[in-house]
C-alpha cells in the first residue's frame, strides 16, 4: 500500500513538552506526529484528533505526549 501524501501543519510545541505536528491527506483523513518523526505517525478520524490536541492545549492530556 503507498504511503499517504500527508500535508503537515507548523509544529506546536507546548511549554516543557515535545512539539507534535498534525496533518491531513486528500481522502479527509488526520495524522499526528511528534516533530522530526513525520515518517511515525498516527492516523485517525479528524474529529478523534481534534478532540486529542485540544485536551492536550487545555492540559488534561500532557502526559500522551
Amino acid at each position: 500500500m503507498p504511503e499517504p501524501e500527508i500535508t503537515w501543519e507548523e509544529p506546536f510545541c507546548a511549554e516543557g513538552s515535545a512539539c507534535f505536528r498534525v496533518g491531513t491527506d486528500l481522502q479527509g483523513n488526520a495524522y499526528i506526529a511528534i516533530a522530526g518523526q513525520e515518517e511515525r505517525y498516527l492516523t485517525d478520524s479528524r474529529e478523534a484528533l481534534r478532540a486529542l490536541i485540544l485536551d492536550i492545549k487545555d492540559g488534561r492530556a500532557d502526559h500522551l505526549l
